[in-house]
Formats: structure tokens, sequence, C-alpha cells
């Protein structure tokens, strides 16, 4: 089990099979990447729930914006690729992981403050591939972002 932090609550607990932390510490990676890695941090990405199923995750529009104060579409892009790659790298299982193959976004609309939510729900769990609905929305529960993303499932 890796606890990761949640900003402000206590750790959430994904269930990451351990050879697959296992092979990715020989590899020198941090189970944090599992929440973002470095971007992830960068970005602010906090992971608060997570399952192969559902996937919820928050970043602050500061820090994430282009150059007329708007949230950047690329930040979404990054927020919805880690929470899908998350459901998706837990649906996988022992031996496995995930890889994003293919990400669509649609930005309906921006923010220019606050912390927006992505939630990830799966829409397709099979043998080799999974694909994540991501839903971005602001503080006020509108959303600003649809996307989709598909994971191919590899062996160790």
């Amino acid at each position: 089990m890796t606890e990761l932090p949640a900003s402000g609550t206590a750790p959430v607990k994904l269930d990451v099979p351990q050879d697959v932390l296992d092979h990715f510490a020989k590899l020198g990676v941090d189970p944090g990447t599992f929440s973002g890695g470095t971007l992830g941090d960068r970005m602010g990405i906090r992971i608060v729930e997570a399952s192969a199923d559902r996937v919820v995750g928050t970043m602050p529009v500061e820090g994430n914006q282009q150059p007329y104060g708007l949230l950047h579409g690329g930040a979404s892009a990054a927020l919805a690729e880690t929470l899908g790659s998350i459901g998706s790298m837990l649906h996988a299982g022992p031996g496995r992981y995930a890889v994003g193959v293919d990400l669509n976004v649609t930005h309906h609309r921006s923010a220019t403050s606050g912390l927006v939510t992505g939630v990830a729900t799966a829409v397709f769990k099979g043998r080799t591939a999974a694909t994540f609905e991501i839903a971005i929305t602001d503080d006020t529960g509108r959303r600003l972002t649809s996307c989709r993303l598909t994971c191919a499932l590899r062996d160790l």
C-alpha cells in the first residue's frame, strides 16, 4: 500500500501492487510518481481518492496559468492524464503497468483562480487497454474540460 499526501488531509492509500513498486524502485522511480511524479508535484496535483473505477484529484489554478491569466490547457491535460493513468495502473494489477496512448481534451471554459477538481471514471477496463473519462470542474462545480484517456496495459 502506498500512502500519498493529500493536501490538508490524511494520506490517500493507493493499492499499488508491490511488484510494480519494486520494479520502478529498481529504476530509481519514487512511489510518489503514481500521484503525478515531479510534474505533478510542480503543478500541485493532489490525489484525494483512487481506485480502479474512479480517481479524484485537485490542482490549483495559480501557478498553472498561461500568459493571459487563464488556466493553461496543457495543465488540464496533465491533470487528466495523471488521474486516468493512476486508474489504469490500479486496474492493470500485479505484474503490469499502464502507459497513455491517446488523450483527447476539449476545453469548454477556463478558470482564473481557485482549485480545479478532476474526476476520472472508468469507461472500459480490458486486458490490454483501459479508457477513462475525466471531467474537470471549477470551485463552483462548473465543467471546464472534458477528457478521454486510453492507456495500454503492459507486463513488467
